[in-house]
């Protein structure tokens, strides 16, 4: 495993983020023996919302880290702020009461790392800043940031912090892979992947701004399940949104130009597509869905296949 430091948080933190949407406390020993899995390889971080299974997600999780006494070894990404079916919800309110919240389901003091899971940009950035400040200098946030943010209502953010000596954002949590999104998966996500990315790309580059990558492997558009002729055959919730998002001719193009420089250094597809994010010169951390042990340690093991920047252009572009 390789790791990172983000400001604000002591901890090594990895650069493959288990996600935990698929834990819910619904099967407890089969849900503990893959996080078991995942930390024994190395995987100390973990990837939670506050609106994933309604709670559910933060509680489950947070009896693991309490039964295994790893809070002084795991880092919680938490988020909140998301939007409802009422109203938009990146308000000062609102960031406290969710994260009140998630701190009573994990049954913890505070969280290493409070992502906002949604941006409103029709809101001024100074009361979102100062509501998360308050919550780091009372002891509840070891670091902050946004998912879903535009790199330039990120730099607002940041820019207002240095101007009334707050803390800026820590992390950014994007949307990035090989695959460029053809149709958002749902209204108001950022994804810095394909051409129109270029300009966030090159923020990222040059603020080091640690990237937490969602979707890195585009919904398991390179997991091989997917083909051009297959696709109406798809019916789960989660498999329709990648066939919507990334089955698009240039991604399949994409999926065969990596499939070829697969087969030609003797790695999986899924390895070439995660190889391929650490490759764009970015402070990348990549979230990752794994649902068994095997599927964590073949990413991991992604983390050492270094690809050239003209592997990675020929992956992108085919010349």
């Amino acid at each position: 495993m390789l790791y990172g430091q983000i400001p604000g948080i002591a901890k090594p933190v990895a650069r493959l983020v288990q996600g935990t949407v698929m834990i819910s406390g619904a099967d407890p020993e089969r849900e503990f023996e893959l996080l078991d899995a995942v930390f024994a390889l190395g995987g100390n971080t973990f990837d939670t919302a506050h609106v994933y299974g309604n709670g559910a997600n933060e509680r489950a999780f947070g009896r693991w880290v309490r039964e295994r006494g790893l809070r002084d070894q795991v880092v919680i990404l938490a988020k909140g702020a998301h939007h409802n079916a009422d109203r938009r919800r990146v308000t000062p309110f609102d960031i406290s009461a969710d994260l009140y919240d998630t701190l009573a389901r994990f049954q913890v003091d505070a969280v290493d790392l409070y992502v906002l899971h949604r941006d409103d940009p029709t809101v001024p950035v100074g009361p979102i800043v100062e509501a998360l400040h308050a919550q780091r200098a009372a002891g509840r946030i070891g670091a902050y940031g946004g998912s879903n943010w535009s790199h330039a209502r990120i730099a607002e953010a940041n820019a207002y912090a240095a101007a009334h000596g707050l803390t800026p954002f820590a992390v950014s949590s994007p949307n990035l892979s090989l695959a460029e999104q053809i149709e958002p998966p749902w209204e108001g996500c950022v994804s810095i992947g394909g051409p129109a990315g270029a300009e966030a790309r090159t923020f990222y580059a040059e603020h080091r701004l640690p990237i937490f990558a969602w979707s890195s492997l585009a919904g398991g558009f390179f997991s091989g399940r997917f083909t051009r002729d297959n696709l109406e055959t798809f019916t789960t919730y989660l498999d329709v949104l990648a066939v919507k998002s990334y089955a698009g001719p240039e991604n399949f193009a994409r999926l065969d130009r990596a499939a070829e420089l697969a087969a030609r250094k003797g790695v999986t597809v899924p390895q070439i597509a995660l190889a391929y994010v650490f490759a764009l010169g970015l402070n990348v951390h990549a979230l990752v869905g794994c649902q068994t042990a095997a599927e964590f340690r073949a990413n991991a093991e992604a983390l050492a296949l270094d690809l050239s920047p003209e592997e990675a252009c020929w992956l992108e572009r085919g010349a």
